[in-house]
């Protein structure tokens, strides 16, 4: 167990799923779409005076005063407690990307995310914004970032409280998201295979891919599941695990290592816990990061430039998160409440937040 973590429970104990809307399964959306909030034309248009009074402030000092609104501020308090107390995600839908310019999307949506929470860097390169685009990077490259390729990606989490993206354009084929709910994969796996759930609690070594921030190795230990101040919270991306397999320093994996994360993988992929989501242009999928597992399918991009899948990508810093256990200061610089955590941290970046990949 991480130094810090405290689990007063039995690590293998189920979490209460009868009053616990984190504990989801795919069945409970059949027929029901009240996870997805459609934009109105008067939405719209209050998004829009928005970014107009905003135009003099760059997007890397942009603040939630900055960019007002009046009804959808209400709208978006509902909406965040949802994503932070409720199921964890939402997903807003009909933005006209198509009929802006990407310089007024990128800044409607950096709005928009400033009330959901604060914009932390997400690379090396010090992006607030980033870019979930094809950019001819190798997949099998054990430093490559996948969400700079069109290949698939895994259920993971990212290191962020709230995980937003925007669609821009839609790939030829493929490129399909879903969700999984990490409650409930606990649950499930404290039902079938506590020993596998025992092991996930327990530290893995994990690789910064090269992105290392001033003072730390290029790589840490970090369990997958902890019980923390009442709540099960998920880090997990098992490209990472497996990148840091590339030091000679780091122990190999354990067969039950191995066991554990090709379990978690299934069961987060089954019909059961998986919830597939098809992306529009103009939606916004909004994830509370340590409750939500997300993926994506490989795809295959049009031919023109002007026509490939092209996402845009917050990682937010929520001020009233929820609590996390010691552990995560290795990721995440601090936990303290209220103080900007998450988000990748490296000496001499610049914040910025670029309207192009």
């Amino acid at each position: 167990m991480n130094k810090g973590d405290q689990m007063p429970e039995a690590v293998t104990q189920s979490v209460a799923c009868a009053d616990n809307p984190a504990a989801w399964f795919a069945q409970d959306f059949d027929g029901n779409d009240d996870w997805i909030y459609r934009f109105t034309h008067a939405d719209v248009n209050e998004l829009t005076r928005a970014a107009a009074h905003s135009a003099r402030v760059p997007l890397p000092e942009l603040l939630v005063g900055d960019f007002p609104l009046d009804g959808l501020a209400v709208t978006f308090v509902e909406l965040r407690r949802e994503i932070l107390q409720g199921r964890g995600f939402v997903l807003l839908r009909g933005l006209p990307v198509g009929d802006w310019s990407p310089a007024l999307t990128a800044r409607i949506y950096y709005g928009l995310g400033c009330h959901m929470g604060q914009a932390v860097s997400q690379n090396a390169s010090g992006h607030l914004l980033g870019h979930v685009k094809d950019l001819g990077k190798d997949p099998f490259d054990p430093v490559t970032r996948v969400y700079q390729t069109n290949y698939r990606q895994p259920f993971h989490t990212d290191s962020t409280d709230i995980v937003g993206l925007l669609c821009i354009k839609t790939a030829r084929r493929g490129g399909a998201s879903a969700i999984a709910s990490s409650t409930s994969a606990f649950n499930v796996l404290a039902e079938q295979r506590p020993d596998l759930l025992e092991v996930l609690c327990q530290p893995f070594y994990v690789d910064r891919k090269d992105e290392i921030p001033l003072g730390k190795e290029p790589t840490y230990q970090l369990a997958v599941f902890h019980r923390h101040a009442g709540y099960v919270t998920c880090i997990y991306a098992r490209d990472f695990i497996e990148a840091a397999q590339r030091f000679d320093d780091v122990p190999r994996l354990l067969l039950e290592q191995i066991e554990a994360m090709d379990l978690l993988d299934r069961l987060v992929a089954s019909d059961r816990l998986r919830f597939d989501m098809v992306f529009e242009p103009g939606d916004i999928q909004l994830l509370h990061n340590h409750q939500i597992l997300h993926s994506r399918t490989t795809y295959e991009d049009w031919p023109e430039v002007e026509h490939r899948r092209h996402l845009l990508r917050l990682w937010l810093s929520t001020a009233d998160g929820r609590p996390l256990p010691m552990a995560f200061e290795e990721r995440y610089g601090t936990i303290t409440p209220g103080m900007i955590r998450g988000g990748i941290r490296v000496s001499g970046s610049v914040l910025n937040a670029p309207i192009e990949p």
